[in-house]
């Protein structure tokens, strides 16, 4: 099924630890975005992950409405039907989710896939994330808690981001300081409030200095190394190897190396946004500038229609896109990866 199964998405994240290497989980806003990651992992045989912020979803839910959840459930069921095309398989995950969008869009979507886990079918989405990286770390924990009983009775995996991440996405802001990297005390208490998988499994969004959005290398401080001492240190304390399962947020602009230590240190899931967004619209600002008198009626003219045909475009965009899809699995080593 490509779509995974819960057990199916269990397994995809137990062999990316078990293996060193991480899926891109790449952001899309529409089907041909979609596409293009589906295209991007199957050129790659890579499995993945495809997932939707609320300001994507509410871009999905069109703009007389802009209702999320529609957005959401409706790309996820063009998902689940176009993805079998595709020889690869992928898990539906929900990103960024502050506190005050819970109740219009998380929160739905839970009830939603627990009415299909009731059913005997399984979840429409393998994964949602809380973050609550605003708020006190107790309250983030008290919610993320609550989400995390809901998340499991319904087959999903929760995601928490614990600390802040730097940078803006989708309306949850933070300013680039000291303060973006998690500690061994942020760690304990997490691992205190929700368990180390016996009440539900997370994935783990720490902060080692990430930043979304765009930057060079060498702006942003990244220190992937603390990972691992938030691994040995949780690890001590409850006699379990590696407990944390990662997530790599702000990954744009990030060092080779930078990655590699990520992996080696427990990340299985690495966010890709503002790179994909880039390679999807550089071929159309290419396309426009180079046809500029066929894609527009200049001077009376009447331009040329197979010109500002969206498919003309639309091929380029999917096609760039789809290539860094498979850039960023080679750079996470999941290329070749995939579940035969």
């Amino acid at each position: 099924m490509p779509i995974a199964t819960p057990e199916v998405y269990n397994e995809m994240l137990d062999r990316a630890k078990a293996g060193k290497f991480a899926y891109p989980a790449i952001n899309v806003t529409s089907t041909q975005t979609l596409h293009a990651a589906l295209r991007g992992f199957a050129e790659a045989e890579s499995d993945g992950i495809i997932q939707i912020s609320t300001g994507g979803a509410e871009f999905l839910g069109g703009q007389h409405n802009k209702d999320m959840v529609t957005g959401a459930v409706a790309l996820a069921e063009f998902a689940h039907i176009v993805a079998a095309k595709y020889d690869i398989t992928v898990a539906l995950h929900t990103d960024h989710c502050p506190k005050d969008k819970l109740d219009g869009y998380v929160r739905p979507l839970l009830a939603i896939s627990a009415e299909r886990v009731a059913k005997g079918q399984n979840p429409l989405f393998q994964s949602h994330m809380w973050d609550g990286s605003a708020e006190t770390l107790n309250d983030n924990l008290a919610i993320a808690q609550e989400l995390l009983a809901q998340a499991a009775a319904a087959k999903i995996i929760l995601e928490v981001e614990i600390t802040p991440t730097g940078g803006e996405e989708d309306g949850v802001s933070h300013e680039i300081n000291d303060e973006l990297y998690t500690t061994v005390n942020d760690a304990v208490r997490t691992a205190e409030a929700l368990g180390l998988g016996e009440k539900g499994r997370y994935l783990l969004a720490a902060s080692f200095g990430n930043v979304h959005g765009v930057y060079k290398p060498g702006n942003v401080v990244l220190k992937p190394e603390l990972l691992r001492e938030l691994q040995d240190e949780i690890g001590k304390q409850y006699g379990k190897k590696d407990p944390f399962d990662f997530v790599f947020h702000g990954g744009s602009g990030s060092t080779a190396e930078e990655i590699a230590t990520a992996l080696e240190n427990g990340v299985v899931k690495m966010n890709l946004d503002t790179d994909t967004q880039y390679a999807f619209t550089r071929p159309i600002a290419d396309h426009m500038f180079r046809n500029y008198d066929g894609v527009l009626k200049v001077d009376g003219e009447v331009g040329k229609k197979n010109t500002y045909d969206p498919r003309t475009w639309g091929k380029l965009a999917e096609a760039s896109m789809a290539a860094r899809v498979v850039e960023a699995t080679q750079s996470l080593r999941s290329a070749g990866n995939r579940i035969k």
